[in-house]
């Protein structure tokens, strides 16, 4: 295991998740994010993105017997949030099949990026995971693809009914 690229893989990924919870602490459901904060932000998974592809051209998909389980959840953090580059957003998510296929990454951290792609090229998601607040301002998700059988895709990763995530998502 490597050490030292699990923990920047944790490290770039505490700081996604603190710009992200200053953010939500900073602007209620349906609000606009502050521009200092918006700007913070981008610059965040601007640098992350980039860091990330780094890391991939040098070791290939950061990996459970590269990073352990903790270190490839990061990196898969780290390219769900790579919405501002759509190109390498998709080349994070082939190398990620890659390595769930070879039981070296999470099947259920590959479906949240599937949908993630998905929903940002304008196409149907395939699991459900990607919410957004309806006209209500209740959470609803994304259109979903052959959308009858989204909870067996859903069961068979482990995943929650859908109307089960989407009221739990709604009460975060």
């Amino acid at each position: 295991m490597n050490d030292e690229l699990r923990h920047e893989l944790l490290a770039l990924a505490d700081e996604d998740q603190h710009v992200r919870k200053a953010a939500g602490e900073r602007a209620g459901p349906g609000e606009e994010i502050p521009d200092d904060l918006a700007r913070e932000w981008a610059r965040v998974d601007g640098r992350n993105t980039a860091r990330l592809a780094e890391v991939v051209g040098e070791h290939g998909w950061p990996t459970r017997s590269l990073v352990g389980d903790d270190g490839a959840n990061a990196a898969w953090l780290l390219a769900q949030h790579a919405d501002r580059n759509l190109d390498r957003q998709k080349r994070f998510l082939d190398l990620m099949r890659a390595a769930v296929a070879a039981n070296e990454a999470s099947a259920v951290d590959l479906a949240y990026l599937t949908d993630r792609v998905a929903t940002h090229a304008g196409q149907p998601q395939i699991y459900g995971t990607q919410l957004r607040p309806g006209p209500d301002g209740r959470l609803t998700a994304y259109p979903i693809a052959d959308s009858d059988m989204v909870d067996q895709r859903r069961a068979a990763l482990g995943l929650d009914p859908l109307v089960d995530y989407i009221a739990a998502s709604q009460q975060r």
